[in-house]
């Protein structure tokens, strides 16, 4: 497959910072995931699901003799939520960075949900009059306004999982050199593989993600001429569709503010609802149900194909159209002389 690598990724890797997003851009092919395929995106779907757990647990997948070698990362620190792992084809050709997803009830539940809120809600998980939870950075000005370099600033905090996932693929990189690298992870964990591999220029798969291309602008990350992003979700599951949101929902009495909708590079949508007749339900979320009925059973979609078509993103889609977005935030002096926020 082709992708584009920036002329110089050290400059790249800090543009969120810089905010500077004119790149030069190198055209390269690498070999990449034959996503047109089933049982490559179950192999890549179970890696997935093997960033919840450790080997030798119940709910580890055995991937046989290809994939022989494999390390975690963030099981050492009880507290952190950035973890996964490490795949290594038997050759050394191909490295996998598997990243977990949200864990609902776990030492990594606190900070999975606040990457959740600031990168998937349109104004740090301020959600409505409703919302009871707390917010995730100090953005809102009021009326439906929420300051832009407010939340590019609180996207780039180094406890954002984002920041956590440069330093770890430059580390894998150093260690693999001459290895294709691609990334790969469910919900949460897919959101991030997707931004690191529009980073980076790398493949990069995702299942069941919510969009991530607001969180993407918002770190000012440069959008390569083609993306080596795919996103595979079912249509039964809320949370990749932006769906999961409003009064009464699952999501939101969970204290999640999942709104966005628009994701990086292509999407491989399987029309469950259509096709299988399931309800939209976010109990259909898990990757587990993703690896046991839909890409673990032999069967035609549309076209006659076992794997959708893969297509771009709608170049239509708009996250928060009821929100504005400007430089609201501005410094003032109080009565008393002290620096205050002009709202």
């Amino acid at each position: 497959m082709i992708v584009y690598r920036p002329t110089n990724a050290a400059n790249l890797a800090h543009a969120p910072i810089s905010g500077d997003t004119t790149i030069d851009w190198n055209r390269i092919e690498v070999q990449g995931p034959d996503v047109e395929d089933r049982l490559t995106l179950l192999e890549l779907a179970k890696m997935t699901a093997n960033a919840y757990a450790l080997p030798g647990h119940s709910n580890w997948y055995d991937l046989g003799d290809m994939w022989n070698t494999s390390f975690p990362f963030g099981w050492e620190n009880k507290a952190d939520g950035f973890r996964g792992h490490v795949f290594v084809s038997s050759d050394n050709s191909t490295v996998i960075l598997s990243i977990k997803g949200t864990t609902l009830q776990g030492p990594t539940s606190k900070k999975d949900k606040f990457n959740d809120n600031l990168l998937f809600s349109c104004c740090c998980a301020r959600v409505d009059i409703t919302w009871v939870f707390a917010t995730v950075c100090d953005c809102y000005s009021n009326h439906w306004r929420c300051d832009d370099k407010c939340l590019s600033t609180a996207l780039i905090e180094e406890s954002l999982f984002y920041s956590v996932g440069v330093n770890l693929y430059n580390n894998l990189t150093e260690l693999y050199p001459n290895s294709n690298v691609w990334l790969i992870g469910h919900s949460l964990g897919g959101a991030l593989a997707a931004l690191l591999g529009s980073t980076f220029g790398v493949p990069a798969v995702a299942f069941e993600s919510p969009g991530e291309l607001m969180a993407a602008r918002r770190l000012h990350l440069p959008i390569p001429p083609s993306s080596p992003i795919t996103h595979v979700f079912h249509t039964a599951d809320p949370v990749p569709q932006g769906a999961c949101t409003g009064f009464g929902s699952p999501c939101v009495g969970a204290g999640f503010a999942l709104e966005t909708k628009c994701h990086l590079g292509n999407t491989i949508i399987y029309d469950t609802v259509t096709e299988l007749g399931w309800n939209v339900d976010v109990r259909k979320h898990t990757i587990r149900e993703v690896i046991i009925n839909v890409l673990g059973v032999e069967r035609e979609w549309e076209g006659g194909r076992q794997v959708p078509m893969s297509r771009p993103e709608d170049e239509d889609c708009i996250d928060c159209y009821k929100w504005e977005f400007g430089d609201f935030k501005k410094p003032c002096k109080s009565s008393d002389g002290s620096p205050c926020i002009s709202q």
